[in-house]
């Protein structure tokens, strides 16, 4: 899943992002309100941690750009304001949880998992594919109940290949979800995971289809 972080604080938007990533997820971070709201119109992501108190353009006034476009992207808020009023202001907006400052990284992290554990649009948490199975917020596969050892990209691959599983998923959009800004892979470096990935899902009886020349199409092996 890809998050991103709405932070002008430099040093608290760098704890975030390395807390956050350790946790297997891709993040981008913005530091003002403007660039925030390109972003969201540009990108797709799964969930947006928002500051309310951003430069050239507030964090409410991004929200509510957000929700006038008709948008379902999941918003956390994070602000210094702690009043009741600031917090219903936000959620009235459209926010779908608040947390002020200061606060434990841990908690951010439970928050983080439980907006994502709603499904993102329309998805359920656990996706069951055959004998694999993949929890979106605890960022684990099993198959038949094992464990597998994945790394985090290979984790993001999956996803991505089972959030359209036996169609063909683009190379274009492997990249665009499996990186984050400023990131330098190549699509030698996609087919580098995929080859991973496919050794791993064999007990599975799961296997990853190269579509020559357009991308990549999980499916089941054997008789249809």
């Amino acid at each position: 899943m890809r998050i991103l972080i709405a932070e002008d604080d430099p040093v608290l938007a760098e704890g975030l992002m390395v807390s956050l990533r350790e946790s297997g997820y891709s993040v981008d971070r913005v530091a003002s309100g403007a660039e925030a709201d390109c972003a969201i119109a540009g990108f797709e992501f799964d969930l947006l941690i928002l500051d309310l108190g951003l430069p050239r353009m507030s964090g409410l006034e991004v929200l509510k750009r957000l929700r006038g476009r008709s948008h379902e992207l999941p918003v956390l808020i994070l602000t210094a304001e702690d009043g009741v009023e600031a917090r219903v202001r936000g959620l009235d907006l459209g926010a779908d949880d608040y947390l002020a400052k200061p606060f434990a990284l841990e908690e951010l992290k439970a928050r983080v998992r439980a907006l994502t554990r709603r499904g993102v649009a329309g998805r359920p948490p656990l996706m069951v594919y055959g004998d694999l199975t993949y929890d979106q917020v605890g960022k684990v596969a099993r198959v038949r109940g094992d464990a597998l050892d994945l790394s985090a990209r290979e984790l993001v691959l999956l996803e991505l290949l089972l959030q359209r599983a036996d169609r063909m998923v683009s190379k274009t959009h492997l990249l665009d979800h499996m990186c984050e800004w400023g990131e330098e892979v190549s699509i030698n470096a996609i087919e580098v995971y995929v080859h991973r990935l496919r050794r791993k899902l064999e007990a599975a009886g799961v296997e990853i289809v190269t579509m020559r020349g357009l991308g990549y199409r999980i499916q089941k092996t054997g008789p249809v």
